[in-house]
């Protein structure tokens, strides 16, 4: 059986990462020339910014401190967003979402022939 509050978070991360998506492809194509060979990546992203907003409502819900085991502790979901925050900032880089990172990549020239890698 599905936990009703469980496929509500479940839901709301794909409305997120659907959002996002639908934000930054645009840019992308326009900026870079987005080929499909960047689509694992872009879904990535897409992802750690869902996760990052699932796990920013965690603490928002329970606090930043839970009673565990051996008493109060940090909330597990801000160490998981830390490291979800992480890899973020290098998808922003890999994919030119940050102005610095745009600098350092440039579209290829629709004119150019790929043919020969070697060239």
């Amino acid at each position: 059986m599905i936990d009703p509050k469980q496929e509500s978070v479940n839901s709301r991360c794909r409305a997120v990462a659907s959002r996002e998506w639908r934000r930054v492809v645009p840019v992308l194509k326009l900026a870079v020339g987005l080929g499909e060979v960047n689509t694992t990546v872009l879904m990535d992203y897409c992802i750690s910014a869902a996760r990052i907003d699932q796990c920013e409502r965690e603490p928002s819900e329970n606090g930043l401190l839970v009673r565990g085991e051996r008493g109060w502790q940090k909330n597990g979901a801000t160490t998981i967003a830390g490291q979800y925050r992480a890899q973020l900032a290098r998808y922003v880089r890999e994919l030119g979402l940050s102005p610095s990172a745009r600098t350092a990549i440039t579209a290829s020239d629709p004119d150019d022939d790929d043919s020969d890698v070697w060239d």
